[in-house]
């Protein structure tokens, strides 16, 4: 932890913030991830394992100096406000270019995986046969999710808590993304599209002053949906990230490997040549969500049978991704390289 951070590291962490938002938006990749490659993995993780009773102590005896240097504060709320910004400017230009370039962001994301599994594996050190199966491990269990079927769409309560317990594993386990874990769970688009937008309709009409909303019983459903899926994402949040601070102070070295196998799994979500697979109604038309939207249930994947251009631009972008990845270890040894002169 690092209590003396310049402006520019404050300025870094609300970006990572930013990458790591995007991230959990995006089927197939996972904040943790971001945070992995990045090199804030394991003080975010051990940040969060202090949000326990002792906290909670030091918060409800007024101590609010004591608690917030306790719990590492001003790095998580740095990150968390990168977050937060990210769901409502980054996450919707996403939304926008998977719409229309879809092909090319998905090339770029699988680049930059690529270019994950590289830059986490080059410093682990010696594979001998005990990590090499727990690599192999990882890799099996990320492959076989990407090949699961997804289940239907379910708004009970007690289930949204579920899959915010489940899908926030995204932000704390590199490799395994949240939001492909909730296209499993059925409830993507009703927990990250639909519910998203409900919230950020009920802030443009707070901001000019229409409290419509509140007499909108689709608008106040999909608000109570998103309350108890965040509720669910911290709870999932602080006791995830307890489980695996355990596991990185005791079994650091296999954790890595199972997680470098995950990150590489993952390559199988994000391969970029795939068709759409629609859920279909009654009439076995293409369902579609209450904004309209397609419900997308799985994928199709293929490899392009000819080299057109548009292959051509897709691996270019898949090479932008692995630089894109690359370039954070080179700033890494910009930073340290001695300044003379």
């Amino acid at each position: 932890m690092n209590p003396t951070r310049t402006f520019s590291d404050k300025i870094w962490l609300v970006l990572k913030g930013l990458a790591m938002g995007a991230a959990n938006k995006v089927p197939g990749v996972s904040g943790g991830m971001v945070a992995f490659v990045a090199g804030f993995y394991e003080e975010f993780i051990y940040s969060l394992q202090k949000v326990n009773g002792k906290a909670f102590k030091l918060f409800i005896n007024g101590r609010f100096k004591s608690f917030w240097k306790y719990i590492n504060g001003r790095f998580l709320s740095l990150l968390m406000l990168g977050m937060v910004i990210s769901y409502f400017s980054i996450s919707k230009l996403l939304d926008y270019f998977l719409i229309h370039y879809e092909l090319y962001v998905w090339s770029t994301f699988f680049g930059m995986i690529l270019g994950s599994i590289y830059y986490v594996a080059k410093d682990f050190g010696n594979w001998n046969r005990k990590y090499v199966a727990y690599l192999i491990l990882g890799i099996i269990v990320g492959v076989s999710i990407s090949f699961l079927e997804p289940a239907k769409q379910n708004d009970h309560l007690l289930f949204v808590f579920f899959c915010g317990i489940i899908g926030v594993s995204g932000m704390t386990l590199p490799g395994l993304s949240g939001s492909f874990i909730l296209i499993l769970l059925g409830n993507y688009v009703l927990l990250l599209v639909d519910a998203v937008n409900a919230l950020y309709d009920t802030f443009a009409d707070l901001l000019s002053g229409d409290f419509g909303f509140t007499s909108n019983a689709e608008r106040i459903r999909l608000l109570k949906v998103l309350a108890i899926f965040s509720f669910g994402s911290i709870t999932g949040l602080v006791s995830l990230s307890h489980f695996l601070g355990y596991l990185l102070k005791r079994y650091k070295k296999a954790t890595f490997a199972v997680i470098i196998g995950f990150i590489a799994g993952s390559l199988g979500v994000v391969w970029p040549w795939k068709n759409k697979e629609f859920e279909l109604d009654e009439l076995k038309n293409i369902a579609r969500d209450a904004n309209g939207q397609e419900i997308i249930i799985g994928y199709e994947r293929f490899f392009p049978s000819e080299f057109s251009f548009e292959t051509f631009l897709a691996i270019l972008f898949i090479i932008v991704g692995v630089i894109i990845v690359l370039s954070l270890d080179w700033y890494q040894k910009f930073k340290t390289f001695p300044k003379h002169g």
